[in-house]
């Protein structure tokens, strides 16, 4: 049984937006209901874990007569900080310790079902997989507001999602850790087990709508596609 677990509970508050980001419009539906259809789509998914806010339940159970999702088992409130969302996700995925769990950030609505096949094939031969990006851009190290040093991209790479894990490596990397501002991701805390986490190439155009620019991109993204 594997898991998709989508975190959706930020408020949206970098955006600048009166409502939570996931649930603006993208070419005529919410960002939510991208993510929800590419993950429902997806063979290597056998059920959906949301994690919403209590806005967003609101928000999200008013979609209900629009969209329906088979795969769709759960959905529960988030806690103070993401880490904390994806941990009460996790308390209500059934324990099997071959079980696959995927984490996607609900503001990533053009992740593709390929790109989620093959995060979850990884994950299940080597125990943890994330999907990444090449850095294109050069990296400047600043202090103090002036440039100190040029950094190596070369072995440098962007954290996407999903991130998948077997079950019990990702419970074991939320036991007895500080679910703080810090944890920007499930690979901070599996790094702090010291298990290698393997990388799968993903594509720059699974953007994580932060601020108004990524929503025209997304839609000028999507709307080449149709």
């Amino acid at each position: 049984m594997n898991t998709a677990l989508i975190v959706a509970a930020g408020s949206g508050t970098r955006f600048g937006s009166d409502q939570p980001k996931q649930f603006l419009h993208l070419l005529g539906r919410p960002v939510i209901i991208h993510c929800l259809e590419t993950f429902q789509q997806c063979s290597a998914v056998d059920e959906i874990v949301l994690v919403v806010s209590e806005y967003g339940r609101e928000a999200f159970e008013s979609l209900a007569g629009r969209y329906s999702f088979s795969k769709l088992t759960s959905i529960v409130t988030g806690g103070v900080t993401r880490a904390h969302s994806v941990q009460n996700g996790l308390e209500l995925i059934q324990p099997h310790p071959d079980a696959i769990v995927a984490v996607h950030d609900g503001a990533r609505p053009l992740v593709t079902a390929d790109e989620i096949e093959r995060v979850i094939a990884k994950a299940s031969q080597t125990g943890a997989a994330c999907l990444v990006a090449e850095i294109t851009d050069t990296v400047k190290r600043v202090e103090a507001g002036s440039i100190v040093e040029t950094v190596d991209r070369a072995h440098l790479r962007r954290a996407l999602t999903p991130q998948a894990f077997r079950y019990d490596i990702l419970r074991r990397a939320f036991e007895g850790s500080p679910l703080d501002e810090a944890v920007t991701d499930e690979c901070y805390l599996v790094e702090r087990l010291g298990l290698p986490i393997s990388c799968v190439e993903g594509s720059h155009r699974n953007i994580k709508i932060t601020r108004p620019e990524d929503l025209r991109l997304a839609t000028t993204l999507l709307a080449g596609e149709q």
